[in-house]
């Protein structure tokens, strides 16, 4: 009667795993069909596009759990197994989804700790870009710079795996303080009236630049309740400095961090002009310079 009992506990088997997929199916079918719904009312109640995003983030991450949990129900007994279940395969998981495991870990990190969220402008080994998206495994950015100047858009969708948080620092170009300090090097020769031209440089900076020294004063001060933020003057400068091909006049000021090309451009025209209408004034550009004692005889020999 042996035979008879195995046959009979393999076919029991068979259609309690049977049973199990057919409510797996059912439990994924459901949850789709209901996570469709909820798109479509969401986009007939709005027309705010971010609005829109938000709202189908959510239904996606309710949509997961939910599945999660819904078919661990199923194929773990209600979870009277769970414990004895989750020991056999935890060592398996942690060295075959090790990957992925951490890319859940970044994907809590992100929404817990929020270094970026979606519309902020990041760097992180080497890859700056605007965050378009943020999902369970990894995060998308709208890539910056690479061949393209002043660090605007290349067109490229970088994805971006969460586990990279744990490995890499990120810098976060719109968080808390929405300004960045950027610099314009204007080199001009030895005899050029350098005192004529740093004054017509702060004029071109106090006519072109951005005026956002009350709003920034304002974000910092709203900023350091959460970090120790020091920082001195915000007013538009210039620095002095010598270099080998002549006399560096370097132009600093705030600029929000997506502006930098077109404030940089609209400040460098406004140089351009004022220099034109001064002789006293020329730009320098890499020269070498030869000291001879005895002077230079150019003349031909016989």
């Amino acid at each position: 009667m042996t035979w008879l009992d195995d046959l009979a506990e393999a076919l029991d088997l068979q259609r309690v795993t049977l049973d199990n997929i057919i409510w797996t199916l059912i439990a994924l079918i459901s949850v789709f069909l209901l996570r469709r719904v909820s798109r479509r009312v969401v986009r007939r109640n709005t027309e705010n596009s971010e609005t829109v995003y938000r709202a189908n983030k959510i239904i996606n991450y309710l949509t997961t759990v939910t599945i999660i949990v819904w078919v661990a129900f199923i194929w773990v007994d209600a979870f009277d197994n769970l414990p004895t279940y989750l020991g056999l395969v935890s060592a398996g998981i942690a060295i075959a989804l090790s990957d992925v495991l951490k890319n859940m870990a970044g994907w809590v990190y992100i929404l817990g700790r929020r270094p970026f969220q979606v519309g902020d402008r990041i760097e992180i080994n080497n890859l700056k870009g605007d965050v378009v998206d943020i999902r369970l495994f990894r995060f998308t950015i709208m890539e910056i710079g690479g061949w393209v100047d002043a660090e605007q858009s290349t067109g490229r969708l970088i994805h971006v795996p969460n586990g990279l948080l744990f490995n890499y620092d990120v810098a976060n170009y719109t968080e808390g303080f929405a300004y960045i300090w950027h610099e314009l090097p204007v080199l001009i020769t030895f005899e050029s009236d350098w005192k004529l031209a740093e004054q017509l440089i702060r004029q071109a900076l106090e006519e072109c630049a951005p005026d956002v020294s009350g709003a920034a004063g304002q974000r910092i001060r709203a900023t350091a309740q959460g970090y120790n933020i020091r920082v001195g003057t915000l007013t538009p400068t210039v620095y002095l400095t010598v270099k080998d091909s002549g006399v560096l006049l370097t132009a600093r000021y705030l600029v929000e961090g997506r502006t930098r090309r077109g404030r940089e451009d609209r400040v460098w025209r406004g140089i351009l002009e004022a220099f034109g209408q001064h002789d006293t004034i020329d730009l320098a550009y890499p020269t070498i310079r030869a000291y001879l004692p005895d002077g230079l005889n150019l003349q031909q020999p016989k």
